[in-house]
């Protein structure tokens, strides 16, 4: 009979994710994340397979909670609000502009390897459309105007979410997720009613 895991994989992911923006991709391996997790790199492989592995799982898990922050944010108050809410539900509140350049070094993999460029495309458009989602329930109880391209607005959005993280790790004006709100609030202005 296998033994019990003392530590589920969603419990793993979450602490090699943290690890890697911590570090970055480059200087991620399996002994540091059995450092992280308490489980030596041996289970991790058998739970796992290889590094690489493990961080494309990770790297997965943290598309998951992006795209599942739509669904997070609690059903009251305004639509846009909701939305705002729930683009920056997965953002750590505690964010350094380190752990912001580590996971743009992540993004880079995710970019140019196949796997995990699927993985990153596919919560992209999974997003845009719970994005238009919102949009269209703003639409529909009157605090967008009229004629509103919803395509259209939820693409910037989504390309406000992406520029606005890089330029808050250069500028660093404050602390990340009222930074990103204060952006989706100034994009939204235009097409409130």
């Amino acid at each position: 009979m296998p033994r019990p895991k003392l530590i589920s994989d969603e419990a793993v992911l979450a602490e090699v994710l943290r690890l890697v923006q911590r570090i970055g991709p480059e200087r991620f391996t399996l002994t540091a994340a059995g450092q992280q997790t308490g489980l030596s790199p041996s289970t991790l492989v058998q739970r796992f397979g290889s590094k690489r592995e493990l961080l494309l799982a990770a790297d997965r898990w943290a598309v998951e909670r992006w795209v599942g922050g739509m669904d997070a944010v609690p059903d009251t108050g305004s639509a846009l609000d909701r939305l705002i809410a729930g683009m920056v539900h997965a953002v750590d509140a505690d964010t350094t502009a380190q752990e912001m350049a580590n996971s743009v070094s992540l993004l880079q993999i995710g970019l140019a390897d196949d796997e995990f460029h699927a993985s990153t495309q596919d919560g992209a458009v999974r997003l845009r459309a719970k994005i238009v989602e919102r949009l269209r329930e703003a639409e529909s109880t009157a605090e967008l105007r009229a004629g509103t391209d919803l395509d259209a607005l939820a693409e910037l959005l989504e390309v406000t979410y992406h520029g606005a993280m890089i330029h808050w790790a250069i500028h660093r004006d404050g602390p990340l997720v009222p930074a990103l709100e204060r952006k989706f609030l100034r994009l939204l202005q235009a097409y409130r009613t």
